[in-house]
């Protein structure tokens, strides 16, 4: 979105001491708000839009979802489909006004009609999990496809689980391993962590270790528990990788500290295996991890969810 100063060109201005230069981007910033300002006064929905997203971010503006609301729902009435979609999510999670999941599927809706994908794939959810909606799964699968079909990562992982159930579409692996791969090399860490479990087990292509091990470490690195947890016990078993306790010891650890009931049963059953000096350097090592990337809610919570 604009009007987000980039984190990396922010270091990058203050290691090199050009604050004159700091000065002018947060100028330009300030400059750019107040076009969309007057932009959104004039009924632009697009500035409608981007004002209200800048209220619900706190960029730029001290954040306030009240506001937000007003400049998203102005939009949204005059048929602008990412602010529909927001104000789908703002229902969904009672930021700003009360949780309504009947008044999200409706403007979800609205904006997946006009093709906006994510409002196609969340609208997807509702239908699957019963969200302000019927469950419906086939009717679920239906709308994954559709955001799938643009590229939207996350549907694509949505609609490989589907295939990898049987939910809604006739159950085949391959056409799941088929999907979860479009997903996971757009760097969706649920989707990565379904691909370890592919490879894991042979399950819609050739069964290798080592390329579970790949999956597993990149999802673990965007810190998807499960792929924390199963790229341990690769560790701990010498499966697709040299058999190392410090490293097993700290994926599994990190993946437990997260309150993953099966990596905490996993780290139970190991710890008894595992020397006190390996432990010592395993947390160590644990302390120093930090994710590429925060972990999205909706990754978490992939099915199947066991990791094994």
């Amino acid at each position: 979105m604009r009007g987000q100063l980039d984190l990396v060109v922010l270091l990058v201005l203050l290691r090199l001491g050009d604050l004159q230069a700091l000065a002018q981007n947060q100028t330009n910033e300030m400059d750019r708000l107040k076009e969309i300002t007057a932009a959104a006064g004039r009924g632009d929905a697009y500035a409608q839009c981007e004002l209200g997203l800048a209220y619900c971010s706190g960029v730029g503006v001290a954040k306030d979802y009240a506001e937000a609301l007003k400049w998203l729902r102005k939009s949204a009435e005059q048929g602008n489909p990412q602010a529909q979609y927001n104000l789908g999510v703002c229902y969904e999670k009672g930021e700003g006004v009360d949780r309504d999941a009947e008044e999200a599927v409706r403007w979800y809706r609205r904006a997946a009609d006009l093709g906006y994908a994510r409002a196609q794939s969340n609208l997807g959810v509702c239908y699957f999990q019963g969200i302000g909606v019927e469950k419906d799964v086939a009717e679920a699968a239906r709308w994954y496809r559709r955001a799938a079909d643009q590229g939207y990562a996350r549907a694509q992982r949505h609609l490989g689980v589907c295939y990898s159930m049987g939910a809604g579409v006739e159950r085949d692996v391959a056409e799941a391993a088929r999907w979860n791969r479009k997903s996971a090399e757009q760097g969706d860490a649920g989707a990565q962590y379904n691909m370890g479990r592919a490879y894991y087990k042979g399950a819609g292509v050739k069964q290798d270790f080592s390329e579970a091990v790949v999956w597993f470490r990149r999802a673990a690195e965007q810190d998807h528990p499960a792929g924390k947890c199963n790229l341990g016990i690769c560790y701990f078993n010498g499966e697709g990788v040299a058999e190392d306790d410090v490293q097993a010891y700290m994926w599994v650890s990190l993946a437990a500290a997260q309150g993953d009931e099966y990596s905490k049963k996993a780290l139970a059953s190991i710890e008894a295996s595992i020397s006190d000096t390996d432990k010592a350097e395993a947390r160590r090592l644990g302390r120093e991890y930090r994710p590429s990337r925060k972990l999205e809610e909706d990754e978490a919570a992939v099915e199947p969810a066991r990791p094994r």
